[in-house]
């Protein structure tokens, strides 16, 4: 049987960069640099520490209960999702994808020592299985070939 694979091993692909802003940045700033990065999530900061994160699902209800100019007004600290979830390098994979079906959430920052290393979402999972099952149809693949040629 196969070991499970462990998050550290996909932040080996991945990388370690986080995206983070500070809490007392305008959510404009913070949708700014998602839309610049390509990415749905920033990791919100206080004082060097994460207390938050700031996902595309804040920025449509910021938009949606506060007007479209809203943005431009409000600050990370108020619209924010405060109560994060978080996975550890040696979590398995299976264990962070179950998180994020269960709690309906797409990203996850990745913690080590009391530091956020990296931030992993729904997408990265994904990939990193389509790899992995790719891996596994060519080997079987291989076998049945050797196994029964012709």
């Amino acid at each position: 049987m196969k070991e499970p694979m462990k998050v550290r091993d996909l932040l080996k692909s991945k990388g370690f960069e986080v995206i983070a802003v500070d809490s007392s940045a305008l959510a404009s700033s913070a949708v700014n640099k998602m839309v610049e990065r390509n990415i749905g999530a920033v990791l919100v900061m206080d004082e060097g520490k994460p207390v938050g994160l700031f996902t595309e699902r804040d920025a449509l209800r910021c938009w949606i209960r506060k007007g479209e100019a809203a943005c431009d007004r409000i600050y990370l600290k108020d619209v924010m999702t405060k109560d994060i979830l978080i996975v550890t390098p040696d979590d398995d994979i299976d264990y962070a994808m179950a998180i994020m079906i269960e709690r309906n959430i797409r990203h996850l920052p990745v913690v080590e020592h009391g530091m956020v290393i990296s931030m992993l979402s729904i997408r990265d999972i994904v990939r990193s299985q389509i790899s992995s099952l790719e891996a596994e149809i060519y080997y079987l693949k291989d076998y049945i070939s050797d196994k029964y040629p012709g």
